[in-house]
């Protein structure tokens, strides 16, 4: 239970610095997009990732050659949703969310917050973290699509062209 054997020991080890080699070689080639600040879909993908690779890791099951193929799919994968989503609006609709709304010009947008899923004190928590203590010097937040919150003053909204893609705006 707690030890088996050296060679499963350094089955893990050899198997580990060969898998890690190739999955940082295959993310480099892939490019910076793979592994960018998540959403939804880059967040399922980094999870299997994950999971492939301690699969590869613990299970005597997987071969080598397998489990490093899993890896190169999930990461081609990977590269071709997002290669389409930038070419296609319909792509990026089905695989990725829009930016939404969730206050305008001090007044929180409850319905977009209720549908989200978004309490009004993480909106104030979002809005305290900028140095703004004050609601009404809020033009907008924005609740993005990696999960994090954009606040913009109304001293730096300008023509808010920024705000062109989110939803309610």
């Amino acid at each position: 239970m707690f030890f088996d054997s050296v060679q499963d020991l350094w089955r893990v080890a050899v198997i580990g610095v060969l898998t890690y080699a190739l999955l940082v070689v295959v993310l480099r080639i892939s490019g910076k997009r793979t592994l960018a600040k998540m959403n939804a879909f880059d967040f399922v993908v980094t999870v299997a990732l994950g999971s492939t690779l301690a699969t590869i890791l613990l299970s005597r099951d997987v071969t080598l050659s397998e489990g490093l193929a899993a890896l190169v799919l999930l990461v081609v994968l990977q590269f071709v949703a997002t290669w389409l989503s930038v070419r296609s609006g319909s792509i990026r609709h089905l695989l990725k969310s829009a930016p939404t709304l969730l206050v305008h010009n001090g007044r929180m947008n409850e319905g977009a917050m209720r549908r989200q899923r978004v309490t009004a004190n993480e909106v104030l928590q979002a809005v305290r973290s900028q140095g703004i203590g004050d609601l009404d010097l809020v033009a907008a937040v924005v609740l993005e699509t990696d999960g994090t919150f954009s606040v913009i003053p109304h001293q730096q909204a300008g023509s808010r062209t920024a705000l062109g893609n989110v939803h309610g705006a």
